[in-house]
């Protein structure tokens, strides 16, 4: 051994392995997360319109379904601060642009929806959370950036003034007036209700410059919905995560791979007109690594 050692070659191997071994890791990782680009001939993609919300403190109703005693209450009202700035795309993912994923063998059909002829200038719809995450994936490769879905949270972060608030003002241990006060609110919001989905912009922007959130796309999050006991030590449900909240005009929870909320699949909340998407892209230098290994 001692010999081998002393061979020069032998020694410069031995010091250059543990090196090309990392290389060789971080190449492969770069190529699966998506920061060497190897996009696809012949698919034309560009980076999508984003806006960039700066950090600061916000409101922030917390997700699930709260009890105290045996009766449901409203969740607590959270502040949340030190939330760094946040770039999220303007608009929600077109169905022409998520066309192009199809085209590339990389995403799923949508469900059939109501698309006004000829229109790809309109939010995708008829998407699950499993097709939302391959286009990101997908978006991620062929940009060589760092794309996916927001939690509720950085939703809420960026959705601003527009983000729903579905407290129900009542913590009554009657669960009458509950009910009513939220069948109240679902008979208002289906009296104006209009499913076809809309041009980009028809919706408006909020006060940072967030395109149509609220309108009749509910957008998907990566924030699973759990069940919370309130009390001096809360306890949540720690089952795996099967139902993931949706938000636009208010607050649902729907099944993973429910592409049409019309058909069912909605656990909480009434069901949303349509299901899209948009996108938050990290800049985080370490996200592509901890990407690849989602």
């Amino acid at each position: 051994m001692a010999s081998l050692l002393s061979r020069p070659d032998a020694t410069l191997a031995l010091i250059a392995a543990p090196s090309l071994l990392v290389v060789l890791i971080a190449g492969g990782l770069a190529l699966r997360s998506g920061v060497i680009n190897h996009a696809s001939e012949g698919v034309a993609v560009s980076t999508p319109e984003t806006v960039t919300v700066a950090s600061r403190t916000y409101n922030y109703r917390a997700p699930g379904e709260y009890t105290r005693d045996g009766y449901a209450v409203d969740a607590p009202l959270l502040a949340i601060s030190g939330t760094p700035s946040l770039t999220i795309m303007k608009y929600q993912v077109s169905r022409g642009e998520y066309d192009r994923c199809v085209a590339d063998g990389a995403c799923p059909q949508p469900e059939p929806e109501h698309l006004p002829s000829g229109k790809v200038d309109v939010p995708v719809t008829g998407v699950s959370l499993e097709d939302a995450q391959a286009y990101a994936n997908w978006l991620s490769r062929q940009t060589g950036e760092a794309w996916r879905l927001p939690t509720d949270s950085e939703l809420a972060f960026a959705a601003g003034s527009r983000f729903p608030d579905d407290a129900l003002g009542t913590d009554s241990p009657n669960p009458a007036v509950r009910w009513l006060e939220r069948y109240r609110r679902e008979t208002a919001r289906g009296a104006a209700r209009d499913p076809v989905p809309k041009q980009r912009g028809h919706f408006g922007e909020n006060e940072f410059g967030l395109a149509d959130f609220g309108g009749n796309v509910w957008e998907w999050t990566t924030t699973c919905y759990r069940r919370v006991i309130a009390g001096a030590t809360e306890q949540a449900d720690t089952s795996p995560c099967g139902v993931q909240f949706v938000s636009g005009e208010h607050r649902a929870a729907m099944v993973s791979f429910i592409r049409n909320p019309k058909g069912g699949g909605c656990a909480v909340g009434a069901p949303p007109e349509n299901l899209g998407f948009r996108l938050v892209k990290d800049g985080r230098w370490y996200e592509p690594l901890l990407k690849a290994f989602r």
